[in-house]
């Protein structure tokens, strides 16, 4: 069993369960800052995987963590949405005072 891949899936889905809960406390410094280590982590598990590969079994246990991460991330989204539509309006304000 590869378990040392495994850990790098097993650490962004942590990863993104934290950036859920930020996101729902309305922390966003905390979501962005849990966003690069994500990244961080997605680069040194590419890197891991041309070590590397999973068995079969593995692969179905990578499936499910994949799918709880999708649905962190869109939840995320879902939450960040009102924000951002808040920030585009701040942003579209200023544009029109610079001009």
């Amino acid at each position: 069993m590869n378990t040392h891949l495994l850990s790098y899936y097993e650490a962004i889905e942590q990863a993104s369960a934290d950036m859920l809960s930020a996101a729902r406390t309305g922390n966003w410094d905390e979501v962005v800052k849990l966003e690069g280590a994500c990244v961080l982590l997605i680069s040194q598990l590419k890197h891991a995987a041309t070590q590397a590969a999973l068995a079969p079994e593995e692969s179905k246990l990578k499936t499910r963590i994949m799918q709880r991460i999708l649905l962190n991330d869109a939840e995320i989204r879902n939450l960040a949405e009102p924000w951002l539509e808040d920030l585009d309006k701040v942003l579209a304000g200023k544009s029109k005072t610079v001009h």
